[in-house]
């Protein structure tokens, strides 16, 4: 990886700004950064010498005079952000200001090459800055030397094969995927505006993206929203088993239960959870009745979520917890148990936990090229 030049703290200043901006005028970075005009411009005569910015172009003022806009330079370099799902590998490339360069999509098994794939369609000679995992595991906070990996073996054997794609010396960073997809949601899905919700993900397992503030609570453990291990079941005579939640509430079980319920006349029983909505949507009365026992299963467990805290939003995303079929029976039964808290469907789908994964390589990515400021005033 190639090294960031090291910046003066203004400069460095100006870089996160224009890096958040995409382009600007000089007079406009000046009043981002809460910088004087004459700073501004000896900085970004200090990005361009270190070809960190580049002038895009001109705009015109409301005086007529024309002003010079700046934008990222080639040697900003790229991020990558990688989501290794259940079933598919999602990879994205992105400038530092957040444009997409590059995206690659295969299954599980086929990581490193879309890993090498993305890799290579981005610009050349673009120094990669760091990279971002979005793992269905527990991610532990980062050590001083320490190379993180999954906290368990759910998803350490696709992890280790995926980074031997990697290029040597570029900072991995590791998240939850739900996380990914709270931050998504958060930022362009169905939670833009809000600062405080519980994004809370039904597939073939489940997990919620806590955001208080607008930052993701990840806890002291990095497992904050590791609803699999809520105890299930609690009730006399029964003691509860490991992730026996996730069993019951997971994809799985609730095909299951559609083939136990089925009927010869009701056709060929469905084999996936998308079949399954099909038919409800269709109106057969079996899927029907076995999706609408599934959302108050899901309701039950908002109702969960709400008892401890209090989002006031709730998003509900993932295979299953997506389909806008669900959520009126999740909202029913949220209401009979708890107080009042908006329930919404996705809108950011499948690929919510790239897209969250990708804003925060670049927000790490911005922060590889600044975090040397002071070094030089």
């Amino acid at each position: 990886m190639a090294e960031a030049p090291r910046l003066t703290e203004s400069a460095s200043a100006v870089f996160a700004v224009l890096a958040g901006a995409g382009s600007a005028t000089r007079p406009q970075l000046a009043s981002l950064a809460g910088l004087s005009k004459p700073t501004v411009s000896s900085a970004v005569a200090e990005l361009e010498s270190a070809r960190l910015a580049a002038h895009s172009g001109t705009a015109s003022g409301v005086t007529g005079r024309s002003a010079a806009v700046y934008g990222l330079g080639p040697a900003a370099g790229a991020v990558l952000a990688v989501d290794l799902g259940p079933a598919l590998t999602r990879v994205r490339g992105c400038a530092l200001d957040g444009t997409l360069l590059a995206q690659a999509t295969g299954t599980r098994d086929e990581a490193a090459d879309v890993v090498r794939e993305a890799l290579a369609a981005l610009p050349a000679g673009a120094p990669l800055r760091t990279v971002v995992v979005a793992v269905g595991d527990v991610t532990a906070r980062e050590k001083e030397g320490a190379r993180m990996r999954p906290a368990t073996a759910k998803a350490g054997p696709v992890f280790d094969a995926m980074a031997v794609a990697l290029p040597p010396g570029v900072p991995v960073h590791l998240e939850n995927n739900v996380n990914c997809a709270a931050l998504a949601e958060l930022h362009e899905g169905a939670a833009r505006g809000r600062r405080t919700f519980g994004y809370l993900r039904i597939g073939v397992g489940i997990g919620l993206g806590i955001v208080v503030g607008g930052e993701v609570l990840r806890g002291a453990n990095g497992a904050a929203g590791e609803l699999a291990r809520l105890p299930y079941p609690w009730d006399d005579g029964r003691e509860p088993r490991h992730e026996a939640l996730e069993e019951y509430i997971g994809a799985r079980s609730l095909l299951r239960r559609a083939a136990e319920a089925w009927l010869d006349e009701d056709g060929p029983c469905p084999r996936t959870a998308e079949q399954l909505f099909t038919r409800a949507g269709e109106g057969r009365a079996v899927a029907r009745a076995v999706i609408d026992r599934h959302a108050v299963d899901v309701g039950r467990l908002a109702a969960a979520v709400t008892a401890v805290l209090d989002p006031g939003l709730i998003v509900l995303g993932g295979s299953t917890g997506a389909d806008p079929q669900i959520l009126p029976g999740v909202r029913a039964e949220l209401a009979r148990l708890s107080w009042p808290t908006e329930v919404v469907s996705s809108k950011v789908g499948d690929l919510g936990t790239v897209v969250g994964a990708a804003r925060l390589a670049v927000t790490r990515g911005v922060q590889t090229v600044t975090e040397t400021a002071g070094a030089k005033d």
